[in-house]
């Protein structure tokens, strides 16, 4: 299944003077407004599903969501389920088990979530997808790929993230600040599909790592895969 793209526009930056770089306003171009809240757990290849019926408890599985994003149930077929919430996976497999059931009620948690991860670029040792167990924070993302580079801008490392609405937010985090002071009010806490960034120069650089690194590289099987356009900055090179 080619995963459905949608177009992120990277936003607007101002102030951009030698290496400081500032995301013009709280709501940058072509992002939802930032928030803390929890965003939902987006169903991945291999993670194991419990799936149940609440009237015919005989048809209950533990279902492995296949590479294509699909699980097989004897109730309800092959039925589709990448990048959905488990709420949304209930109604999909409620409507694929009316094939043989006249009112099904359907419920669906995490057995285990195989494919909670984030993905770390730019001026790190080893960009990649890295699994994401327990709680971590962005500095900690960053270790995990090896630690900064030299070049690496630490006082405004890019993080990327999905809504409960699915729409992609983004904001900086200030990891200089953090290694200085030790204070965790500096660092943010990660969740499944979060994106970091460290950039050197510009952080138009995002949009070339995410584009290389994540749509042709990574098997990023959720529902979108994320397309950015870059906006030259003015001041400063790479």
């Amino acid at each position: 299944m080619t995963p459905r793209r949608a177009l992120i526009l990277l936003p607007l930056l101002a102030g951009c003077t030698g290496q400081t770089t500032t995301v013009a306003g709280d709501n940058p171009e072509g992002f939802a407004p930032w928030n803390d809240a929890i965003p939902s757990y987006r169903i991945g290849p291999n993670d194991k599903l419990n799936v149940r019926f609440r009237l015919t408890p005989e048809l209950n599985e533990i279902a492995l969501v296949g590479p294509d994003g699909t699980i097989a149930l004897r109730a309800a077929g092959r039925v589709q389920l990448l990048g959905m919430t488990a709420a949304e996976a209930e109604v999909a497999i409620t409507q694929a088990a009316r094939r043989i059931l006249i009112q099904p009620e359907v419920s669906v948690t995490f057995e285990e979530a195989a494919a909670s991860q984030i993905f770390v670029g730019g001026m790190v040792k080893r960009s990649g997808a890295f699994p994401l167990t327990g709680r971590r924070g962005v500095m900690e993302a960053v270790f995990l790929a090896g630690g900064f580079e030299p070049e690496a801008r630490m006082n405004e490392v890019v993080l990327i993230r999905r809504d409960r609405q699915n729409r992609p937010m983004l904001r900086t985090v200030n990891l200089q600040g953090f290694a200085q002071s030790a204070s965790a009010n500096d660092d943010v806490p990660l969740y499944p599909g979060d994106i970091v960034f460290v950039p050197r120069t510009r952080i138009a650089e995002v949009a070339l790592w995410v584009d290389q690194a994540i749509n042709k590289t990574i098997p990023f099987n959720r529902a979108f895969s994320y397309t950015l356009n870059a906006y030259p900055l003015g001041g400063g090179g790479l």
